[in-house]
């Protein structure tokens, strides 16, 4: 089963002027991110305003970075939603237009205890066929319940497809027992785009970045000098995307990943009310800030 690795693009989903998703800007983003290195792709995530879409408008984004990806790299689908009905039938669309897996969050909102958690992971996992891949998401300080080292450790024994977990909290000691279960045979990748160099000296798979949207180049080549051995090289880089991540504020502003496409060319498109896009003065700012990072880095903008 395909994993997820390296530089995963945790992408925007761009809304048009009358609020409908752009396809047309969906492909050119895909195309960028393939161009520029990225390792994979994962669609319909936090960065990609998943709980603020209907679930023909995820399929609808699902379809359109797999079929113009073309097996060029690994797709993952997010799947995750507000009910188990909603998360296994994205799931189960997720397989069927031929994704390489599927992510899927924790439980939001309501308070979930461990059975329960155990029971949501378990059933999405069995939704779909024995040799389709699933990652568990846990971030926390969005959803509201966080995802144990013991839950995880159980879904993955009652679930073998179960195959690894993205952790979008920085909590390294977590993300090194993640690493332990069935053996160390587990994937971990992380959403902590300034810890992306930690997490792969303790044996992280990857990092899954929405500030690797409009900007991979930094990241990609923390992996690339990490994975040729060249550690100095690979922290040169690594500070390179940490600046770029303070100018982006982390992505908690999906508007600024937007903005930061539309500089790179591509067209990022709105955000879903009740999200407001940045005003005219953040704009400013940020152009400043990422020509500066662009230019000292050789980063063609």
């Amino acid at each position: 089963m395909k994993k997820l690795f390296g530089v995963t693009t945790s992408m925007t989903t761009p809304f048009d002027e009358r609020d409908r998703v752009d396809v047309a800007a969906i492909e050119a983003m895909t195309d960028f991110s393939i161009a520029k290195g990225t390792d994979c792709l994962y669609p319909c995530g936090t960065t990609g305003e998943m709980h603020l879409m209907s679930c023909e408008e995820r399929e609808l984004v699902a379809e359109t970075v797999v079929r113009r990806a073309a097996g060029r790299v690994t797709v993952f689908i997010h799947t995750g939603a507000m009910t188990t009905k909603d998360t296994i039938r994205l799931a189960k669309h997720a397989h069927a237009i031929g994704a390489d897996g599927i992510g899927v969050v924790t439980p939001s909102y309501f308070n979930v205890h461990d059975r329960a958690m155990v029971r949501f992971f378990v059933d999405v996992a069995r939704s779909v066929p024995a040799d389709f891949p699933v990652y568990m998401y846990g971030i926390p300080q969005c959803a509201g319940n966080d995802l144990s080292v013991e839950v995880a450790a159980e879904v993955a024994r009652q679930a073998p497809n179960i195959v690894g977990v993205k952790y979008s909290y920085p909590d390294m000691h977590k993300i090194n027992e993640f690493a332990r279960i069935n053996g160390g045979d587990f994937s971990v990748v992380v959403g902590l785009d300034r810890l992306f160099l930690s997490a792969l000296v303790i044996g992280c798979s990857g990092i899954v970045s929405g500030v690797a949207c409009p900007l991979p180049e930094p990241f990609v080549n923390v992996y690339k000098y990490f994975r040729e051995g060249d550690l100095a090289e690979a922290g040169r880089w690594h500070k390179i995307a940490n600046e770029t991540v303070l100018c982006m504020k982390a992505g908690a502003d999906m508007s600024i990943l937007k903005y930061g496409l539309e500089l790179r060319g591509l067209r990022g498109g709105g955000v879903r009310k009740p999200l407001l896009y940045i005003e005219d003065a953040e704009k400013k700012r940020i152009e400043k800030e990422l020509r500066g990072i662009a230019d000292a880095a050789n980063i063609a903008l």
